[in-house]
């Protein structure tokens, strides 16, 4: 156990490229907040409102992906946005 230790201690400690991997993951877990609540949003609004009117849910259908892939878009914007910090 002993020796365990020696080899943890002699890693070298916090490096740069360690702390840049940790802000990649900290900025697109962020970034993903705010998508991941509007897609469930959409969904959920789409369902209701399907569910209100079926006679409206093709054009209800339509305009639920449409949001969907404008709310995409910002999540794959934060991901590029991960690479870039």
């Amino acid at each position: 156990m002993i020796e365990g230790i020696v080899l943890a201690q002699g890693g070298g400690g916090l490096t740069d490229a360690g702390l840049e991997s940790l802000a990649h993951g900290l900025v697109y877990g962020l970034a993903a907040i705010g998508p991941g609540v509007g897609v469930g949003l959409v969904f959920s609004s789409a369902i209701e409102a399907m569910a209100r009117q079926p006679e409206m849910a093709g054009q209800t259908r339509t305009t639920m992906f449409i949001g969907f892939a404008l709310i995409e878009a910002l999540a794959l914007i934060g991901f590029v946005l991960a690479f870039i910090v």
